[in-house]
């Protein structure tokens, strides 16, 4: 599996923990995805970077309410369709 993938696959894996409850674990998890994250899309277009920054104020937002469903979503499909585009 590429290293995009890989990191894709944590995405939703950490999305997963957050819909189950299981809120401190997801976010330790999620500290890793962001750094994993941030070194793919480092590279990428500036229009992309500028995207990152959005959708990471988006999830800190949602994590600061304590939405987990909210975090989970951007997770499993805003950031991981940035991760596909940044991939291209």
């Amino acid at each position: 599996m590429s290293a995009l993938g890989q990191c894709q696959d944590q995405c939703r894996q950490c999305a997963a923990l957050f819909r189950l409850g299981r809120d401190v674990e997801a976010a330790l998890t999620m500290v890793d995805v962001f750094e994993q994250a941030q070194q793919r899309l480092a590279t990428a277009s500036m229009d992309v970077q500028q995207m990152w920054a959005q959708v990471l104020m988006q999830m800190l937002t949602c994590q600061e309410r304590q939405d987990w469903l909210g975090l989970a979503d951007y997770m499993e499909y805003e950031l991981v369709e940035l991760l596909e585009n940044a991939g291209r």
